[in-house]
């Protein structure tokens, strides 16, 4: 009996510990060497813009602000890609839950078999292998998979796992044919990514075309300053000047802004 104790104890210790560590997608925290990373981007960003528009130390420090929001807007990026990583993952995760579950297995067992697929597949740090070990952990504490799935898709915040956790919860609470189901959501989840890679791979060249559009101005400006280097000292140091490469930095930065919007295409 006291081993028991002791077992259900300790299974109830380990619980509660993995329940610490499940992660919010919607945030993320920037290691040390990324942070670090970041910041000396964004530094080189402010020195750079102060070189090719303004020329002037006031400038440059009046600009300091521009790493806090840098580290946002880089923060804001890792975390979309985190949650489309996970997305396309998931998929291969259900197509092996659904060969699993056509194969006899139960849907908890499936959920095993689908950790030993997903090792071979991927690195062990990548999300989608803690997410299912974890959900393998949580069954052994009698935690019902289709509300393990429904805290995977509040806590992932990705439309298409939100979608499979309810459908799935609803199925298995009414007594519906989970191989059915499990291989139906698998083959409308995988014709969704699949339709999302084409579109990237179609953008992908736009985007380039963009990003290298985006530096041409700039790279006018250094090429002007390298090459005339007394060209261009009408637009520093006096206030026309100022003014004038202020305007020309805004129209720049809004010009970008809107090639990132126009490529940036969500399905």
């Amino acid at each position: 009996m006291r081993k028991k104790e002791k077992g259900k104890q300790g299974a109830e210790k380990a619980m509660r510990k993995q329940e610490t560590e499940r992660r919010d997608y919607g945030k993320y925290c920037y290691s040390p060497g990324e942070a670090a990373k970041y910041l000396a981007q964004s530094m080189a960003l402010c020195a750079l813009v102060d070189y090719l528009f303004y020329r002037n130390f006031w400038a440059l420090a009046l600009m300091s602000p521009i790493p806090v929001f840098y580290l946002k807007w880089k923060k804001k990026r890792l975390i979309h890609e985190r949650k489309k990583r996970l997305n396309y993952q998931f998929k291969d995760a259900l197509n092996s839950m659904s060969v699993a579950v056509q194969a006899g297995y139960s849907v908890e067992n499936a959920v095993s078999a689908c950790v030993r697929d997903l090792e071979q597949l991927y690195d062990a740090d990548e999300d989608i292998l803690e997410e299912f070990r974890y959900i393998q952990a949580q069954q052994h504490v009698s935690i019902p998979v289709e509300e393990l799935f429904l805290d995977l898709g509040e806590r992932s915040q990705v439309e298409d796992i939100e979608n499979f956790a309810s459908v799935f919860y609803t199925a298995k609470r009414t007594g519906g044919d989970m191989g059915k189901v499990i291989q139906k959501v698998a083959r409308m989840l995988g014709d969704r990514i699949d339709v999302k890679k084409e579109i990237e791979a179609t953008l992908s060249a736009k985007k380039s075309e963009q990003f290298i559009m985006s530096l041409m101005p700039a790279g006018i400006i250094l090429y002007l300053r390298l090459s005339s280097p007394g060209f261009l000292d009408v637009l520093y140091g006096n206030p026309f000047g100022i003014c004038a490469m202020t305007v020309c930095l805004v129209i720049y930065g809004g010009a970008y802004w809107m090639g990132r919007k126009i490529v940036d295409i969500e399905v």
